[in-house]
């Protein structure tokens, strides 16, 4: 197995996941600035930016889910990316009770960022 780190940079505009797309790569972010954001009701809801040293991509590695939101270079960005087995190698690593909290945190947040995301589709539609 290759644990060694890749590195990619994404050129402006580029996607580099879109939502419910299978999560096999999580990405650290070494310069620029992605853009995370789900699509409700056909809007654009962001819900971050992740910029130099933040990750993104990470919870669909953990949890086996399809990939919650999209994310997309708002510049030229160069990303170094986390395979779903370099991850795997420190979870199994953790004891079972962090593994549960993990996963337990996990769905929290993907039903809050759903919530989130609709609740701005309904806010925006208010002042229509």
């Amino acid at each position: 197995m290759n644990n060694s780190a890749r590195r990619v940079v994404f050129p402006k505009g580029a996607t580099v996941f879109a939502e419910g797309e299978p999560g096999t790569t999580a990405y650290v972010v070494e310069s620029g600035r992605v853009s995370v954001f789900k699509t409700i009701k056909g809007k654009r809801v962001n819900i971050g930016d992740v910029t130099q040293g933040g990750i993104f991509g990470e919870m669909a590695l953990i949890d086996d889910h399809p990939r919650m939101a999209s994310a997309v270079a708002e510049e030229e960005t160069a990303c170094v990316i986390i395979g779903k087995d370099r991850l795997s190698e420190q979870l199994d690593k953790a004891p079972k009770g962090v593994k549960v909290i993990v996963n337990a945190l996990l769905g929290n947040i993907r039903a809050m960022g759903a919530e989130l995301a609709e609740a701005t589709v309904i806010l925006s539609h208010d002042g229509d």
